[in-house]
Formats: structure tokens, C-alpha cells, sequence
């Protein structure tokens, strides 16, 4: 079927909506007409070259909408049905069989060989193949995707709320719930003010943690932080000893911390602001990370949260509607044509979490 995309054409190239040809779903895929998808960093990172990735390319994958066609050997979902899209998975391997599909042994190859889950291009202009993205490249009117990937919602949500719950939102609050499962009364410290910060600590707040300190260098986020449920709030640009703050604030150092810049100098901050027995989850790619004294704490690589989606994105709804999980706040609503202007307010940091909404559809 013919279709509009958002095309990068070489490394930090603007996006350019295109006409673009999409392959008819297979047995076991579904097609979705893209309502609203979020702006993630790993987006940026692709365009950008950090990550790299084939070009031409249709980036996203945050994406939300609505089931159009399924294909002969779909089970789980009908025409109709409201979806949340995240990370694909085989389904085959002993990760995914025992319920941990962020631990896929193709996990880089389904979303990041710019092929689709089974290795075939399935977007193409003038029939030349376009690279894909997370095997869904939500950048897009509509969307061929494994039902592996797609998770059944309720069709009370808000749409242009759900797709960031399957990567960045999910990360953040997964490491928590999923990774760290603090009990009550823990402290955790998150280095970063970002969606995936941000969704840590409203986390932090659900699992009953007493201190919850954010760290970050933009006053706007750190009033944001508290009104989410940190305790206390650090401006990294204003402290000079954030470990001795975090000290003063839990009494011996925080029991975990998430830190989402990837920085070394935040790394080794995050690490010793802990206590003895504390663990550090990354979320950030650690580069040019060097030598460093764990003591006694425990360095935890944690992917996508440690999250099951087809699990934990319902829960993460509930929470919302709950209001224990108001991620609402973090959002501000864009145009798809808007999607240069989206990248450059995440980019600056004058949004938090930027969405591309269809316009005239919801």
C-alpha cells in the first residue's frame, strides 16, 4: 500500500515526508495506522551517527494507533483495536520463552539492522528499500509490525499518551519496578531529568521509596521533579560535591540510582553517591567509561527496563489512571509536519517529551 513516511536521506539530515510503498502484512503481522509517536534520544542517535544505521532511514519507535488489517496468523488482535508499539523480540529464543524478551538474543538484529523482525525490508520508495527502525518506523501514516511487538490497550486511553510507554517510559520506570524492586522506605537518586529519569522517580514514588532526589542542570525539570514525587531536588550546574549532597540528604548514600546521560563524570558521581551495598543502573550508553572502585556496590546493565510490554505497559496505564503515574506532564503535543521543530525542542531541552500527533485524526 502507498503511504506518507518522514525520510532521513544521510546523517543529521532534516526529516522529509515522502510517499513510500509498504508491504502487505505477513501472517503473523498487523498493520496500524499511526495515531501519535514519541521522540526518543535513540531517534536522535540514529540520525545522528552514534548509533549507526542504514540510510535512507524511517526512524521512530514510540508509535500508538489503530489495528487496520491483521494478518492470517494473528490471534491476539481485531481490526479495531487500540495498540502501543515497543521493541521487537523473536518470541523463539530461551529469554523470550521464559518471559524476558528484553534479554532477545536478536534483539540487535530485529531493531537495529534496518530490516524488519524477519530480515526483509518492508518500506520502499520508487522501489528502492528503505532501512526501518525497532522493526516498526513509526515516522509514518502506517505501520507493518509483528504482533510480537504490539501490545492491546484500552480504548479509554489517551492514544497520544501510549507509544512513549513502550521505550523511554518504560525504561525509566521498569528499572525501578522491574530491576531494583526497592522496598519501602529506599532511597534512590536519578542523575537526568528526562522522560526516562522522570518516569524513574514517579516510580520511585509508586514503590514507596522515602528519598527521591533528582539531579539535573535545568531548573524548569527540577521544579517539574518535585511536583512528581522527588524529595529533594540538585542542580548539578550549582553543586559542587553532588555525592556529599546525596550523603547529607539519605545519611550514609542512596540504596540505588539511575543515571541517563551516559556522561562519565555523572557515571562516577551516580556510583559514588551510593551506599556500600548500593546499585547503579545505567541508562545511558557508558562511553569511554574508565577505572573505578565498586566496593561493595553492584553496576546493573538493564534493557528496556527489564520490562515485559505485553505486561507491563497495562500497568503502567493504571497507574496513570490511578493518578499515581501523571505522565501527561511530561508531553507536549506536535503536528507531524512539526517533526525538525519536535527534534530541536528535545534536542534543546525545552520539552521533556515530545509526541507527533496525525492532524485531523485525534
Amino acid at each position: 500500500m502507498r503511504t506518507y513516511a518522514y525520510i532521513v536521506d544521510g546523517k543529521d539530515q532534516d526529516f522529509r515526508k515522502e510517499q513510500v510503498e509498504l508491504a502487505e502484512p505477513l501472517p503473523e503481522e498487523i498493520l496500524v495506522e499511526i495515531i501519535a509517536t514519541g521522540i526518543c534520544h535513540t531517534d536522535e542517535s540514529a540520525r545522528n551517527g552514534v548509533i549507526p544505521m542504514k540510510m535512507p532511514i524511517v526512524l521512530g519507535h514510540e508509535g500508538a494507533g489503530i489495528v487496520a488489517k491483521v494478518g492470517s496468523a494473528v490471534t491476539d488482535f481485531e481490526v479495531g483495536d487500540h495498540v502501543a508499539l515497543s521493541f521487537g523480540y523473536c518470541g523463539k529464543c530461551k529469554p523470550c520463552l521464559s518471559g524476558k524478551p528484553y534479554a532477545c538474543e536478536m534483539m540487535g538484529a530485529i531493531n537495529f539492522a534496518g530490516v524488519h523482525w524477519n530480515g526483509l525490508p518492508r518500506i520502499y520508495r520508487k522501489k528502492e528499500a528503505i532501512a526501518s527502525f525497532f522493526s516498526q518506523s513509526s515516522f509514518a501514516d502506517y505501520v507493518v509490525v509483528n504482533q510480537n511487538h504490539a501490545v492491546k490497550i484500552d480504548k479509554d486511553f489517551d492514544l497520544r499518551m501510549a507509544g512513549p510507554l513502550g521505550c523511554g517510559i518504560e525504561t525509566g520506570a521498569g528499572i525501578v519496578l522491574n530491576c531494583f524492586k526497592p522496598e519501602a522506605g529506599s532511597s534512590l537518586a536519578v542523575f537526568g531529568c528526562g522522560a526516562v529519569g522522570m518516569s524513574a522517580l514517579m516510580a520511585a514514588r509508586i514503590a514507596g521509596c522515602v528519598n527521591i532526589i533528582a539531579v539535573g542542570g535545568n531548573e524548569n525539570s527540577l521544579n517539574l521533579a518535585q511536583e512528581l514525587g522527588a524529595t529533594h531536588v540538585i542542580n548539578r550546574k550549582k553543586c559542587e560535591d553532588i555525592p556529599g549532597r546525596i550523603r547529607e540528604i539519605t545519611g550514609y548514600g542512596a540504596d540505588f540510582a539511575v543515571e541517563t546521560s551516559g556522561v562519565p563524570a555523572m557515571v562516577h558521581n551516580a556510583l559514588d553517591s551510593l551506599n556500600y551495598l548500593g546499585k547503579l543502573a545505567p541508562a545511558g550508553a557508558l562511553a569511554g567509561f574508565g577505572e573505578f572502585m565498586l566496593g561493595g556496590k553492584s553496576l546493573i546493565g538493564v534493557s528496556m527496563g527489564h520490562s515485559n510490554p505485553k505486561i507491563f505497559i497495562p500497568q503502567l496505564i493504571a497507574y496513570q489512571k490511578q493518578g499515581r503515574f501523571p505522565v501527561e506532564k511530561l508531553m507536549k503535543f506536535y503536528d507531524f509536519d512539526q517533526i525538525n521543530e519536535a527534534f530541536a525542542d528535545s534536542n534543546s531541552g525545552k520539552v521533556i517529551k515530545a509526541i507527533l500527533v496525525r492532524n485531523g485524526i485525534y
